[in-house]
């Protein structure tokens, strides 16, 4: 009714408290559904990006089953508004949402796309490093920071590459203190961003 009367904020609220009540009912369906509808009374309202919007949307995607199909939808629909029609891959604030959730979940492949969508470079070296203790070989401690700074170089993202590589070499267990390091591949990485600052 209220969509219907143009009441899109009225009817946003009703709609994400419903959706929250149902998930914490288990309805895990209508949740969704109701979730789903969050985001079409954003698109249908041409709501400007905010804050605020952004974490109802996370916490509406943190409490959606993981496996479920309407969850991958969810996420991709949001991220196309957010992106506010510019054609971009979505508003850093909620990658960086949709990341930590991730995160928590650990599923860690999916949270570092997201990191590296978001402008949160230490948040991204946190994640790496609780990723590459728990899932990965030794041998492979530098292969983790090395592939998150090149991706956010190729996303001309320099600042967060630097954030990433300094915050996981520091706090990595099993990388010595450097610069220079052990590892050729981080010394590689370290000279690569002080040339691309010179």
């Amino acid at each position: 009714r209220y969509m219907s009367q143009s009441k899109h904020a009225e009817a946003r609220e009703l709609m994400c408290s419903g959706a929250l009540l149902f998930f914490s009912h288990g309805q895990q369906n209508s949740a969704a559904d109701l979730s789903m509808l969050v985001l079409e009374s954003l698109e249908k309202a041409e709501v400007e990006v905010a804050d605020e919007l952004l974490e109802s949307l996370a916490k509406l995607f943190s409490l959606m089953d993981p496996n479920s199909p309407e969850r991958v939808a969810f996420v991709s629909r949001a991220l196309k508004w957010s992106s506010g029609g510019s054609g971009k891959l979505g508003h850093p604030r909620l990658h960086q949402l949709l990341a930590l959730t991730l995160w928590k979940e650990q599923n860690y492949c999916e949270s570092r796309y997201h990191f590296l969508h978001s402008s949160d470079g230490e948040g991204c070296a946190n994640m790496l490093v609780e990723y590459s203790t728990s899932r990965g070989f030794r041998s492979e401690v530098d292969m983790f920071v090395a592939q998150a700074v090149l991706q956010f170089l190729c996303l001309k993202n320099k600042s967060s590459a630097s954030v990433v590589f300094t915050t996981y070499t520091q706090k990595h267990p099993s990388i010595e203190n450097g610069p220079p390091f052990v590892q050729p591949l981080l010394n590689f990485i370290w000279f690569l961003l002080l040339a691309l600052d010179g």
